[in-house]
């Protein structure tokens, strides 16, 4: 049997190639001693022959002289061939044919195109910046990275002494097939880090305003530099007016995926009131408002089309909260929708597009700031997603979950009967939960979420929170909020805060000043609700939907529950304690829902 063909050379062949000298000495130095034989390309070399050890030119084995000012070094087949072939009789066959050397060692860094960055920032001209851009560098990394069943790949000087201390160790052989693998994937990194920045630059440049988007700051003024920027294509929305920030952003996208999934699930307009990325509120037009209900969202004065209708009601919700809202609509912003909000506190808005009057009223808001996001209804994001905490990355598959009718066929209590109306209100309550930071708890009504306990560690508390906003919200329209008379002159904002003193009794409890200062906003003090009276007029119509994340842990949530009206509930089974809970909304006659998913949301 013929036996392979051997290697011309039998000592080991390192290529160098360092724009960083770090370590550079002791490197060669200990390559020498084991019996290396060293090519480097030009700076490399002049610094390796003055310590006076032997090394070859690049050019001596390309014979090809650096050309065009040294930006054509190592691109040739004699080298990348030396790194890329492998131990096989063809590959071996066809080195020796073509007089090749195999190369076992690629020590390789790239030229500072970070550094340059880091030094002098946004001042780096294009020019001076495409002269850092490695490209012979990135080649042999990648290809000896690829070919690290065979090649040791060393692109950081911090690992030249584990590669020699492991070489001294299998005496002057490469190293192990582990050290091969994390060297290698050290490799990719750093080039693929190295590509990042270089397209980073550019994007700044090229893509400005259309990949990529400066931010007046991020989470917090001292958070500068800011942006915002898509990789794998334009960014999905345009700046209309104003300049949105960090928060904006995060707030328009999170609501614009509520609305997006409420259309989707309901089938009608849909829109979103958010703050510091959960909603206030947000509400589908399936039902027209009642004209108690237009004077509780302070729009009786108006006639509203769908999308407004939507947006008054999820305002409408908890105005306290609402107030300085980031809004979301799902379908195009009329001028009936532009009046509500031209007359409320509000940092921005994301809609698909603008009536022409729509976006004149709406561009004069906070003089003329007022931020306007135009979204592209078409965009589909990637199917996965990541994230940075404390310098470490996180992925995993987006929440795309899409949500129905169906997923409330589970009914698990005694009581069975859940009319299209619940329905609806639990699929309201579930939505929004998915874009609701966690744990939360989501109380529903004729298709608008009326309180949202959000982001507690205990579900309890978010219980709580969300049957105290629920209360408000129904105490609103109790005959003495809406025969309320203001003095003249009382503004939008300041009667939701004195409406919302009265109507959660926190009035009762304030100082004298407080109340002094709440009872001169009237020409006629309204006489306060007796525990009585609130409980009489919360169970009125005890017909509320509940939503929930994640399960109920314990029955105490269904007790808060009653307490505030809630005829119907929904959320996810899997609770040590599912039958306590299930038999708590059996003994308050609820029909109760085991949804399938989990909707946690950070």
């Amino acid at each position: 049997m013929e036996s392979a063909p051997k290697r011309q050379r039998t000592s080991p062949v390192a290529l160098l190639s360092v724009s960083c000298k770090s370590g550079l000495d002791e490197l060669v130095r200990g390559l020498h001693r084991l019996h290396v034989d060293l090519i480097a390309s030009g700076g490399t070399g002049s610094a390796i022959r003055k310590l006076n050890i032997p090394v070859k030119d690049v050019a001596e084995i390309t014979k090809a002289p650096e050309m065009l000012g040294g930006r054509v070094k190592t691109l040739h087949p004699a080298v990348h061939g030396g790194v890329l072939a492998r131990e096989s009789s063809v590959d071996t066959t066809e080195m020796l044919e073509r007089g090749y050397d195999f190369i076992d060692f690629v020590f390789c860094n790239l030229y500072p195109f970070q550094d340059l960055l880091k030094k002098k920032g946004d001042t780096v001209a294009p020019a001076e910046a495409i002269e850092e851009i490695d490209i012979g560098g990135v080649a042999l990394l990648r290809a000896a990275a690829k070919n690290h069943a065979r090649v040791v790949v060393v692109c950081d000087p911090a690992d030249y002494p584990r590669v020699l201390q492991e070489m001294e160790a299998r005496q002057g052989k490469s190293v192990s097939l582990e050290l091969r693998n994390e060297l290698a994937l050290k490799a990719f990194t750093h080039t693929a880090q190295y590509d990042s920045a270089i397209s980073g630059y550019f994007r700044k440049i090229y893509g400005k305003d259309s990949s990529w988007l400066s931010l007046r700051y991020g989470m917090n003024s001292h958070q500068s530099p800011a942006s915002v920027f898509c990789t794998s294509s334009p960014l999905p929305f345009k700046v209309l007016n104003g300049a949105p920030g960090y928060i904006n952003l995060l707030d328009a996208l999170n609501s614009w995926t509520l609305v997006k999934d409420l259309q989707r699930g309901l089938g009608a307009p849909a829109a979103a009131s958010f703050k510091h990325v959960s909603p206030a509120g947000a509400a589908v037009a399936l039902v027209e408002m009642t004209e108690e209900e237009k004077r509780v969202c302070f729009v009786e004065d108006m006639d509203l089309s769908p999308i407004a209708t939507a947006y008054a009601r999820a305002r409408g919700a908890d105005r306290m909260s609402s107030f300085g809202d980031f809004i979301a609509l799902s379908e195009p912003c009329d001028e009936v929708c532009a009046k509500i909000i031209e007359r409320e506190v509000s940092d921005g808005i994301i809609a698909p597009s603008y009536h022409p009057k729509a976006l004149e009223t709406l561009s004069k808001k906070k003089g003329g700031k007022y931020c306007i996001l135009e979204m592209n209804p078409d965009f589909i994001p990637e199917e996965t997603e990541t994230r940075q905490v404390f310098g470490i990355t996180l992925q995993q598959p987006r929440n795309g979950v899409h949500l129905d009718t169906s997923i409330l066929d589970n009914v698990v209590s005694k009581n069975k009967d859940l009319p299209d109306e619940a329905k609806r209100d639990l699929l309201v309550a579930t939505i929004t939960l998915k874009s609701t930071q966690s744990n939360s708890v989501c109380f529903a009504h004729r298709g608008q979420v009326i309180g949202l306990g959000a982001g507690q560690q205990s579900r309890v508390h978010c219980t709580r929170i969300a049957a105290s906003k629920a209360e408000c919200w129904r105490l609103r329209h109790h005959p003495r909020v809406l025969g309320m008379q203001w003095k003249k002159g009382v503004r939008r904002a300041t009667k939701s805060n004195a409406i919302d003193l009265y109507v959660s009794g926190e009035i009762e409890n304030a100082t004298e000043t407080e109340r002094s200062e709440w009872a001169a906003l009237f020409d006629s003090i309204p006489t306060l609700l007796t525990g009585a009276e609130r409980s009489e007029f919360l169970l009125r119509d005890p017909s509320l939907a509940l939503g929930s994340d994640a399960f109920f842990p314990f029955a105490d949530n269904i007790h808060r529950a009653h307490r505030t009206g809630v005829k119907y509930v929904a959320a996810p089974g899997g609770s040590q304690q599912d039958a306590q809970v299930l038999a708590t909304a059996d003994l308050y006659d609820m029909v109760m829902c085991h949804t399938t998913t989990r909707l946690f949301h950070h």
